[in-house]
């Protein structure tokens, strides 16, 4: 995943999405999907997430958690949403910040990182375990690995203990924190698995990910930022299922 460096080849349904619209390219993943924002002559800007349907989760099922996180963190207002024979779409409203990731915060990692946390430690605070229906936990996510062909040794269902059940972001990787111009949190976007697990499991991935996009040492400062002693065990396991799956 990263944030494009030359100009993207626009597809149909994103041009018509668009309308009049300028489009920039601002994210592309690993599975072929394409994010841009689009900015009419007037009013206000949004964005248009498109990609070729995957059977992990999809942008319907991202559509739906977002409305309902957005009842209590601040999330994109979803404006549109759809998918044919191959493909699919979401819309949303723009928020006026950055990926944690961007070029900007990339120069600046002890600013970037403590947002990352602080953001988590407050979507975990903020979302009600009992009022959410989805599931991320060891052995749902097993069971999607298992649909997907993705056969896991029986080891992965001996997980540690459970620290704190949340409400998960699932895909807790730095660059889907926004912070704002003061490099505080802002919002949090890319909600397509969201469900109840171990805190852990999104601590995991977070604390990961900060190697990827600033480098090595910053794994421990985005866990105490999010007010937790690293847990060695939980991280290893929780990072290792991650990779598997």
């Amino acid at each position: 995943m990263s944030i494009p460096t030359s100009p993207a080849e626009v597809p149909a349904r994103v041009r018509e999405l668009a309308g009049a619209a300028r489009l920039e390219p601002v994210w592309a993943n690993d599975y072929g999907g394409l994010t841009f924002r689009a900015t009419p002559t007037t009013g206000d800007s949004f964005h248009i997430k498109w990609g070729p349907r995957q059977d992990e989760s999809n942008m319907l099922d991202e559509a739906e958690r977002m409305r309902w996180a957005g009842r209590w963190i601040r999330v994109p207002e979803v404006l549109d949403q759809g998918q044919d024979a191959g493909h699919e779409w979401l819309v949303t409203a723009t928020i006026d910040g950055e990926s944690a990731v961007h070029r900007h915060w990339r120069e600046r990692p002890e600013v970037a990182v403590r947002a990352v946390g602080e953001g988590l430690r407050a979507l975990h605070d903020a979302l009600p375990v009992d009022d959410c229906q989805w599931d991320w936990g060891v052995d749902a996510r097993i069971a999607n690995a298992a649909r997907r062909g993705i056969r896991l040794p029986e080891g992965f269902r001996d997980a540690p203990p459970i620290d704190r059940l949340v409400v998960c972001h699932a895909d807790a990787c730095c660059p889907n924190t926004l912070v704002d111009d003061d490099g505080r949190w802002l919002a949090h976007v890319d909600l397509g698995l969201l469900g109840v697990g171990d805190r852990w499991a999104d601590i995991a991935v977070a604390s990961m990910s900060t190697e990827w996009n600033y480098g090595p040492g910053w794994e421990d400062a985005l866990i105490g930022a999010y007010g937790l002693e690293p847990d060695r065990e939980r991280l290893a396991y929780y990072r290792d299922l991650w990779n598997a799956t």
